[in-house]
């Protein structure tokens, strides 16, 4: 039987047993959690997942997804319509610690961009400096590189920023 894949985001106030109601209609429709992202912002729970399901029983979850709002879960469902082939382009680990001031995360998309750099994924946090108690701005990300693009370059195109704005980045 045909499959489909379904992307969904998920937003709601953060509380005990958000997780298992998205789990349960998952499981209720025949569907396989494949992957996902969750976490707790500002007292929000907020999550992007993909889910596999039978094709027939698709517009059944989408349907019991939605019906989760009542329990105040907003949501986004969009269908997967080609699951895409593993990439062999290089795949590059970015960490970036600094100081934290607005404008880290625009300079460093700005630099990705111009060289069609893409983000696969992006943590970044605010914390306190053990030792000085100063306010440092984290990022982490998996970047995959364009075709003909060697971390070295991307590294000598970050460098460019990173002096500016104070910011140590490492690359791997």
């Amino acid at each position: 039987m045909p499959t489909t894949s379904l992307v969904l985001t998920i937003l709601g106030q953060d509380r005990p047993g958000l997780v298992d109601s998205l789990a349960q209609a998952v499981a209720e429709h025949g569907g396989n959690w494949v992957e996902s992202r969750m976490a707790h912002l500002a007292g929000q729970f907020a999550g992007i997942l993909r889910v596999e399901v039978d094709e027939p029983k698709a517009e059944a979850l989408r349907a019991a997804i939605a019906d989760l709002a009542a329990a105040g879960l907003e949501s986004v469902v969009h269908a997967d319509l080609a699951v895409a082939p593993p990439s062999e382009t290089p795949a590059v680990r970015l960490s970036l610690v600094g100081q934290d001031r607005p404008g880290i995360v625009r300079e460093i998309s700005r630099v990705l961009a111009a060289h069609g750099v893409n983000v696969e994924e992006l943590s970044t946090e605010c914390r306190r400096a053990a030792n000085t108690g100063q306010e440092l701005f984290q990022a982490d990300a998996q970047l995959r590189l364009p075709e003909g693009f060697s971390t070295e370059l991307l590294r000598v195109a970050l460098e460019q920023v990173a002096g500016d704005m104070m910011v140590d980045i490492s690359l791997e």
